[in-house]
C-alpha cells in the first residue's frame, strides 16, 4: 500500500477538511488498482467510537467493497481501561486520615474527589512514564507550605498503593509490548493511526512507532500546512507555546526524527477555503510572534474572500445567543442542509435544543444527558439526601413525587395520598415528619393507613447520623430506594432501573456495591458527596428520535465530522477554552518539573479544536455579551481573529469584519423579532389594570371579625374581601420557615407561662424565666441557631419584664382566651383574643398586649391600630365572661429590641367613640355598592400582601382612583 520510505511516514489533512471523508477517500485512492482484499487486510487506528463509525459510514458511501479493520487506539490495552473503583476508595480512606489530621487542608467530604485527582495524577505519571523517583527530586523549598504538604502525602501512599491500574498506565504497558514485539517482528499489513494529535504519552509513543513501521502511517487531522518553519520551531517550550493548536504535532514531529515540513498531504483536495486556513494560522500564531501579524498580514490579499462565509454573532444575553442559533439551525434544516452547532457550554446546547422544539425540530446531541440529571440519576441524588440528613418535609414530598416513586403500582392513590399529606404537614407546620406525625395523617381516614405504613417503613429504616460502613451505607441506600420505587404492596422496582438510564445507573450502583468493602468507614455527608462525584462524567445516551441534519457536538466532534454550516457556540473566555481544572496536588511549575503535562494542554487541543471548525466551508462564531453575573470576555481566538481582521485595513479588514457582524446581526434581529411576537397580547388585555375596589352582593358581605382584622379593613380592605369573603388563604410554607408569625407565637408564650407559675406579687425569678424560655423554644423552634438567637432577644427585655410583672398589684384572670360581642343591626359578631386580662382589688380591668416588634405609636393607636380599646369595649360588654367592669388600662407591652410600654385610650369617651366609628365602618361596608379598596390607606407604599397578584399590583397605582367592580350574584 505504501512505498518505501528512509523516515516515518506521515500525512496530514488541513483543517477545515471532512477528516472522515478525505481519510475514507485517501485509503480508495492507494488501494486502486490493487486486489479487491487488498483494504481489508489493512488496520486503521482510530482515537475515538464515533469517529469509527463516521469512517466506516465514509468508506460505505464510496460504494461496495472490503473494509479495513477498524479499532480504537484504547482497545491496544485490551480489557477494562477506567479507573477501578477498589483503588480510589483505598486512596479515599487515606486521605480522609489526612483530613481528620489537618483539618484546615479541606472536610472529609471531599475526601473521595480528592482521590479521584489524586488516582488520575499517578495514572498520568505512569502514562507519561514519570517514575515515583521523580518525588524524592522535586525540590518544594520556594513554594507554599500546602504544596510541600501535598508532596510529602503523595510519596507516603504512592509507594504503599503501587502501580496504579487506571487506562493511561494500562495502554502504556500495552503499546511499550506491542513495540517491544514489533521490533522483533514488524507487521507486514498496512497500520494507520488516524485522527489522534498524539497528546498523551502512550499515544504518542504508539504513534511514534507505527510511524516508522514499514507499512504504518499516521494521518494528522487538522495539520496547519500554511505555519512557517520559524514558526514551527519556536514551538519547543511547553511554558510558552503548549496552548498553540499546533504545539502538539511538533512535540510529535520531534518524537518521530522528522521536521513538520516531512508531513505530506493525505490527499490532493484542498481545504474548504484554503485563504482563510491561512488568515486563521496568522491569527493563532504563539504570542511572542505575533508581530508578524504586520509583516505577513498583508500576504493575505483582500479579507472579503476568506471572511465571506463567516459570521459574527455578538449577543445580549445567553438566551438571546441561544435562539439565534436555533434560527441557524432551522433555516438550514429547511434548505436540506447539515448542520452542527460545536460548543463545550452544556447549558447553552441544552438552551438551543429547548429553542428548536418549538419547531419540533430535536438534534441529535453527541453528548447525551448527564446521568446526574436523568430520571433515576436525580433519584438517587434525592434518595441520598433522605437518608444522609435528617428527613425534612421538604425533601420528602419532593422525592415522593418524582415519577420513580411508587412506580411499580397504581400511582393514582400515591398521588392522591401524596397531596393530601402536603397540605396536613403545611397546615400543622411539621418540619420533620416522624412516625406520629404519619399516624396522625392516616388517622384522618382508613383509605390512607396502608399506604402512612409504608411510607413509615421506609422512614424508620434510615440508618440515621453516625460513622459506619460504606458498604452498610449502600446497603442501605438500595433498600430504601427499592422501597420507594415498589410503592405500598407493589413488587419489583418499577421505572427505577429501565430504559438506558435506568441500565447506566443500575450499572454504577452494582460497581459501588461490589467495591463497597475497601470504603471505610465514613458520615452520610461522605457518602453524599462520593455518589455524587461518582457521577461527574456520566452521561448516558437515551434513544430518541432525532433530525439527521441536525447536530450538537462536543468540541472534539470537530475533527470527527464534517457539515455544511458550523455554529461555533460559547466563544467566551472561561468556555471555549474552559478555564483549567486546580490540581489540589501538583502547581504547574511542579508538573513541569515532574514532566508531566501542563494545564495548558487543554487549552492547545481546544485551540486544535477550534482551528479545524473555523476553517469549515459555512461558519457561524456566536457569543454572548455578558451572563447572568457580569460582562464576558470574547474567547482569546476569537479576539485574535477579529483584531487581526480589523486591524488589517489595506486589506480591507473594517469592511469584512463589519460584514461579519452584520451577517450575525441579521439572526440577532430575527431572534428579537420572534421574541416580540411572543409578547404580544390582545389590546384588551395590554391595557392597564384598573386600581381594584369589588363589592360583592349583601348576602356574601362580612358579619364577623376579628379585633385584630379591623386595622386590616381600614387599610387595605381588598386583603379583607380576600380573606374573608372569598376565603383564599396563603398556602404554609412546606418548610416552616423563622418568621415573625412563628417568633411572635414562641416569644408571647413564655411570658405567658411565666406568669401562670409566678403571678403578680411574687418575687422576680430571672432563672426561671430562661428555665421556661428554654423548654418553649425546644418545643416549638427546631433551629438550634433560631432557638440562641431568640433567647438572645428575650435576655435585652427578661430582666424588665420580671421585675415589672412582681410590681404589679393585680391578678391575671385571662389569658390568651377568646370572647365575642354582636353588634349593630343586622349582627354583626366581633371577636377577640386579649394575650392578658388582669383584674384590679377595686374589680377593675386591665388589659395587656405582648408585642415583640415595634410598638404603634400614637397616632397609630388614635387612627388605625384600635385593637386595645375595641378589647376595652368587648371587656366592658362582658365580652369574656368576667362580669361587666371598666376598663382602666389598655396597654402594648414590648419584648422586642427592648422592654417598652405604650398606653392606649380606654376610658369611657373614647371606647364610646371608637364603638360609634366601628358601627360606621360595618354599615358602610354593608352596603352593596361600597367597594373594597386595594391598598386604601397602607402605611408604605411599597407594601407587599398576600392577595397583590389578585389585586393585579404593578399595573396600577396607589394614587390612582380606585374603580367599584361589581362581584358575584345578588341571589346568592
Amino acid at each position: 500500500m505504501f512505498e518505501p520510505l528512509d523516515g516515518p511516514r506521515v500525512f496530514g489533512v488541513a483543517p477545515g477538511a471532512d477528516f472522515p471523508a478525505e481519510l475514507a477517500r485517501g485509503l480508495r485512492e492507494r488501494v486502486a488498482g490493487l486486489s479487491p482484499e487488498a483494504l481489508a487486510r489493512c488496520e486503521v487506528l482510530v482515537n475515538t467510537a464515533r469517529m469509527q463509525e463516521r469512517l466506516r459510514a465514509a468508506l460505505m458511501a464510496q460504494g461496495p467493497g472490503f473494509l479495513p479493520r477498524l479499532r480504537l487506539i484504547g482497545q491496544v490495552a485490551g480489557g477494562e481501561t477506567d479507573a477501578p473503583l477498589r483503588t480510589r476508595l483505598e486512596l479515599a480512606q487515606l486521605i480522609r486520615q489526612l483530613l481528620q489530621a489537618e483539618p484546615d487542608l479541606g472536610p472529609t467530604s471531599a475526601a473521595f474527589s480528592l482521590a479521584e485527582s489524586l488516582f488520575r495524577l499517578l495514572d498520568e505519571m505512569q502514562g507519561e512514564a514519570v517514575t515515583l523517583d521523580i518525588l524524592d527530586q522535586l525540590d518544594v523549598s520556594q513554594h507554599s507550605l500546602h504544596w510541600d504538604r501535598s508532596l510529602r502525602f503523595i510519596r507516603l501512599i504512592a509507594r504503599f498503593l503501587g502501580p496504579a491500574s487506571g487506562g493511561q498506565a494500562q495502554l502504556r504497558a500495552a503499546v511499550e509490548r506491542l513495540t517491544a514485539h514489533w521490533a522483533e517482528k514488524p507487521p507486514t499489513h498496512p497500520l494507520i493511526i488516524a485522527g489522534s494529535t498524539g497528546s498523551r504519552g502512550p499515544t504518542a509513543l504508539l504513534m511514534q512507532a507505527v510511524a516508522r513501521l514499514p507499512q504504518g502511517a499516521l494521518v494528522l487531522p487538522g495539520f496547519d500546512f500554511a505555519l512557517p518553519g520559524p514558526v514551527w520551531r519556536s514551538l519547543d517550550d511547553p511554558l510558552q507555546s503548549e496552548d498553540h493548536p499546533q504545539f502538539r504535532y511538533a512535540h510529535l514531529m520531534e518524537g518521530v526524527g522528522a521536521e513538520p515540513r516531512a508531513v505530506q498531504p493525505w490527499t490532493q483536495a484542498s481545504a474548504p477555503d484554503p485563504a482563510r486556513n491561512a488568515l486563521v494560522s496568522l491569527a493563532l500564531r504563539p504570542a511572542p510572534v505575533t508581530d508578524q501579524w504586520l509583516r505577513d498580514g498583508p500576504g493575505l490579499g483582500d479579507l472579503s474572500g476568506p471572511t465571506a462565509a463567516l459570521s459574527l454573532i455578538e449577543a445580549a444575553t445567553p438566551r438571546q445567543e441561544a435562539l439565534a442559533i436555533a434560527l441557524c439551525l432551522r433555516d438550514a434544516a429547511v434548505q436540506g442542509q447539515k448542520a452542527a452547532l460545536i460548543t463545550p457550554d452544556r447549558t447553552l446546547a441544552r438552551r438551543v435544543t429547548a429553542a428548536l422544539d418549538r419547531w419540533h425540530l430535536r438534534p441529535d446531541d453527541s453528548a447525551g444527558r448527564p446521568l446526574s440529571l436523568s430520571a433515576p440519576g436525580r433519584f438517587l441524588r434525592q434518595s441520598v439526601e433522605l437518608l444522609t440528613r435528617p428527613v425534612t418535609a421538604e425533601a420528602l414530598i419532593a422525592l415522593l413525587k418524582h415519577p420513580i416513586a411508587h412506580s411499580a403500582t397504581e400511582r393514582g392513590p400515591h398521588l392522591l395520598h401524596l397531596r393530601d399529606l402536603e397540605l396536613y404537614l403545611r397546615r400543622k407546620a411539621i418540619p420533620f415528619p416522624d412516625r406520629a406525625a404519619l399516624e396522625g395523617f392516616a388517622a384522618r381516614d382508613e383509605a390512607r393507613k396502608a399506604w402512612a405504613d409504608w411510607l413509615t417503613g421506609a422512614l424508620e429504616a434510615l440508618p440515621g447520623e453516625g460513622e459506619r460502613p460504606l458498604a452498610d451505607w449502600v446497603a442501605a441506600h438500595a433498600a430504601l430506594i427499592a422501597h420507594l420505587a415498589a410503592g405500598a404492596g407493589g413488587i419489583g422496582t418499577g421505572e427505577l432501573w429501565r430504559e438506558a438510564a435506568g441500565e447506566a445507573a443500575l450499572s454504577l450502583f452494582d460497581d459501588l456495591t461490589e467495591h463497597a468493602v475497601f470504603g471505610g468507614e465514613m458520615l452520610g455527608s461522605d457518602y453524599s458527596a462520593l455518589l455524587e462525584t461518582l457521577f461527574v462524567g456520566r452521561e448516558v445516551r437515551e434513544v430518541l428520535e432525532s433530525h439527521p441534519q441536525v447536530m450538537i457536538w462536543g468540541t472534539l466532534e470537530a475533527r470527527a465530522q464534517g457539515a455544511d454550516l458550523v455554529i461555533m457556540g460559547g466563544l467566551t473566555e472561561g468556555t471555549w477554552p474552559s478555564a483549567p481544572s486546580p490540581d489540589p496536588w501538583f502547581n504547574r511549575r511542579m508538573r513541569l518539573d515532574a514532566g508531566l503535562l501542563l494545564p495548558e494542554r487543554a487549552i492547545g487541543l481546544s485551540a486544535h479544536d477550534f482551528q479545524q471548525a473555523v476553517c469549515a466551508p459555512r461558519v457561524v462564531l456566536s457569543r454572548a455579551r455578558r451572563n447572568a453575573e457580569a460582562e464576558t470576555v470574547p474567547s482569546r481566538w476569537l479576539n485574535r481573529l477579529t483584531n487581526l481582521i480589523g486591524g488589517l485595513k489595506a486589506q480591507g479588514g473594517e469592511a469584512a469584519l463589519t460584514a461579519m457582524r452584520d451577517r450575525g446581526a441579521r439572526w440577532l434581529s430575527l431572534a428579537d423579532a420572534m421574541e416580540a411576537d411572543l409578547r404580544a397580547v390582545p389590546a384588551a388585555s395590554a391595557a392597564r389594570s384598573p386600581r381594584p375596589a369589588p363589592a360583592p352582593p349583601a348576602q356574601a358581605r362580612l358579619n364577623e371579625l376579628p379585633v385584630t382584622r379591623i386595622e386590616k379593613l381600614i387599610r387595605d380592605p381588598y386583603h379583607i374581601y380576600a380573606e374573608r369573603i372569598l376565603r383564599l388563604a396563603k398556602l404554609n410554607p412546606l418548610a416552616p420557615q423563622a418568621d415573625a408569625r412563628l417568633r411572635g407565637t414562641v416569644l408571647h408564650k413564655v411570658p405567658d407561662d411565666y406568669v401562670k407559675a409566678h403571678p403578680p406579687g411574687t418575687p422576680a425569678d430571672l432563672d426561671a424565666f430562661f428555665a421556661i424560655a428554654e423548654t418553649v423554644l425546644a418545643e416549638h423552634c427546631p433551629w438550634v441557631a433560631t432557638r440562641l438567637h431568640w433567647r438572645a432577644r428575650l435576655e435585652r427585655t427578661a430582666r424588665d419584664f420580671v421585675d415589672w410583672n412582681a410590681a404589679l398589684g393585680s391578678e391575671p384572670v385571662l389569658r390568651e382566651e377568646r370572647g365575642a360581642i354582636t353588634l349593630a343591626n343586622p349582627p354583626f359578631t366581633l371577636t377577640g383574643q386579649p394575650d392578658r386580662i388582669d383584674r384590679l382589688p377595686d374589680g377593675s380591668l386591665q388589659i395587656y398586649d405582648y408585642k415583640t416588634g415595634s410598638l404603634p405609636s400614637k397616632k397609630q393607636i388614635e387612627f388605625f391600630n384600635i385593637q386595645l380599646v375595641l378589647l376595652a369595649m368587648m371587656a366592658g360588654d362582658d365580652a369574656f365572661g368576667l362580669g361587666p367592669a371598666d376598663v382602666t388600662l389598655a396597654e402594648f407591652v414590648g419584648l422586642g429590641s427592648a422592654f417598652k410600654r405604650q398606653e392606649s385610650p380606654s376610658d369611657p369617651g373614647t371606647v364610646a367613640e371608637h364603638r360609634a366609628k366601628l358601627l360606621d365602618l360595618i354599615t358602610t361596608y354593608r352596603d352593596p355598592e361600597q367597594g373594597f379598596t386595594a391598598l386604601r390607606a397602607v402605611e408604605l407604599e411599597t407594601h407587599y400582601g398576600d392577595y397583590d397578584a389578585l389585586s393585579r399590583r404593578g399595573e396600577w397605582e396607589v394614587t390612582d382612583k380606585p374603580v367599584t367592580i361589581r362581584v358575584g350574584h345578588a341571589d346568592g
